[in-house]
């Protein structure tokens, strides 16, 4: 046993030793409920209103000073820290030798006046203290100093691994995962004040589509069955449209068994909408609003995110896929085939090989050579058809696809299509894509029989987005890393 095990087991030892001198005292140091009837913001805010009065409050002691027949501590609940002034002229001496039995880490509840002591800070004299649950294990080491964090949390993978010590030791913050909230509500309020309906869609499937993504694969012992967590809601949503359903949105997990890196998650949140009768450029209109419309609500005008100053007020920059490719490599996309595209990575020292397909040469040039340099707001739309399965052909040029992608910061936010309603198209898209799969290409779609029989009893014309919701939050919290904006984010075991 290290030198550090040793003092944590002595330290939790001795914790134990105190739970247990509580119980013969006659107290239940895990009571069922407390009811309190304040916060610490509503004291501090407001001290003329509560002067003088009782409050009852709860929450987890932060620090205390222990001086004989009285002691401060510091209480920290949802909402902020207060200070507690507990003598046992005031709670009776049995209840104060029972208090000296607590420790930083503890949850008490606390009856009393508020005042302000000799130096001006606003405080609760106690009257009664209740030990709300016992803290065997102790905080990490930490000093406070005029409101400051010192020997705090640190180190950015302890913070990811052991959120709940996160927040208590860091508690600002809980402020990034107060203000996700926010967003996600502000969203599904935006969308249902439009007429959307939000709907759930299965996360266990039989075939994984409406992406090109490598699935997680689970297996169902009663059915004695395969199936996939979703890489996307697509297929499902769509069946609704075919159904009957409108206007439709999905805000939920997908899971994509991929690389972990600061933009990437193998579990994550979409947002997926649909809504029938419009297409591609309904969808550009509601994507760049939706932004705007909570960029309003949270007064955000720009964003420091990636390295880059992003201006989230002006118009977003609209360019063709063609024109990109033209502007960096003078050639027409459009033009080349596989070995042609295959020659084009390598003059641009893209990391390829030959038994690549066009789709997978294509994000890969893409990726490395344009999306880097798509700074701000920036819609690329006319994809080529042989990569976008699920749009519908472009109404002016057959070797297109009605389909766009939203580039912030060099990264996607969101895509969008034109939807692909036409089920002999469909199907054959279907299986070139098939023919991908067996060259090589694990992300490429498979045959779904039960998908291409559904829109075969007809499914309007529709446009349909998808916006990653990670991604977005990291924009306007101005967050690099998108492991700083979900609670529990996936890490290698220790």
């Amino acid at each position: 046993m290290s030198v550090e095990q040793k003092s944590l087991k002595q330290i939790m030892d001795f914790r134990v030793e105190k739970l247990d001198s509580l119980i013969k005292n006659g107290i239940n140091p895990y009571p069922s409920k407390f009811e309190p009837s304040n916060t610490s913001s509503q004291i501090l805010s407001d001290y003329a209103k509560f002067e003088e009065k009782n409050v009852i409050i709860a929450g987890r002691l932060m620090a205390i000073r222990k001086m004989g027949k009285a002691s401060f501590a510091q209480l920290m609940d949802s909402k902020g820290k207060i200070q507690i002034f507990v003598r046992s002229d005031n709670i009776g001496d049995p209840s104060y030798q029972n208090f000296k039995l607590l420790d930083i880490g503890d949850f008490i509840g606390v009856t009393g006046k508020v005042f302000k002591t000799k130096t001006g800070e606003i405080s609760i004299k106690a009257t009664v203290v209740t030990i709300l649950s016992k803290s065997i294990r102790p905080l990490p080491n930490m000093k406070e100093k005029d409101g400051h964090m010192y020997f705090s949390f640190d180190d950015k993978e302890n913070r990811y691994r052991y959120r709940h010590l996160d927040l208590i030791v860091n508690p600002n913050n809980k402020n990034i995962f107060r203000n996700r909230s926010k967003i996600i509500y502000r969203i599904r309020q935006i969308l249902n004040e439009k007429g959307f309906m939000e709907v759930e869609t299965p996360v266990l499937q039989n075939l994984h589509g409406g992406a090109a993504a490598r699935p997680f694969k689970t297996h169902h012992n009663a059915l004695d069955q395969d199936f996939y967590l979703r890489i996307a809601e697509e297929l499902y949503l769509k069946r609704l449209l075919v159904g009957g359903f409108e206007k439709i949105y999905e805000i939920g997990k997908n899971f994509r068994n991929e690389g972990i890196d600061r933009t990437h998650n193998p579990e994550f949140t979409m947002l997926e909408l649909y809504e029938a009768y419009s297409d591609v450029n309904d969808m550009m209109d509601l994507c760049e609003n939706l932004i705007k419309n909570i960029c309003q609500d949270l007064n955000i005008e720009s964003v420091s995110f990636m390295n880059e100053k992003i201006n989230l007020k002006n118009d977003f920059n609209k360019v063709s896929m063609q024109d990109l490719f033209k502007n960096e490599f003078d050639c027409d996309i459009l033009s080349l085939d596989v070995k042609e595209l295959h020659s084009l990575c390598l003059k641009q020292r893209v990391d390829v090989d030959k038994k690549m397909t066009y789709g997978q040469l294509f994000d890969k040039l893409f990726s490395t050579c344009i999306e880097p340099k798509l700074i701000q707001p920036t819609f690329v739309y006319d994809y080529p058809k042989s990569i976008s399965p699920l749009a519908k052909v472009h109404r002016e040029d057959e070797r297109l696809a009605e389909r766009f992608e939203l580039f912030i910061a060099g990264m996607e936010f969101a895509n969008a299509f034109s939807e692909l309603n036409d089920p002999i198209d469909q199907k054959l898209r279907f299986e070139e894509q098939l023919k991908d799969l067996k060259s090589g290409d694990e992300e490429a779609h498979q045959m779904d029989i039960d998908f291409i029989e559904s829109i075969e009893v007809g499914m309007p014309p529709t446009g349909g987005i998808g916006i990653g919701i990670d991604r977005l939050i990291m924009l306007l919290l101005e967050s690099d890393s998108i492991k700083d904006i979900i609670l529990f984010p996936s890490l290698r075991n220790k």
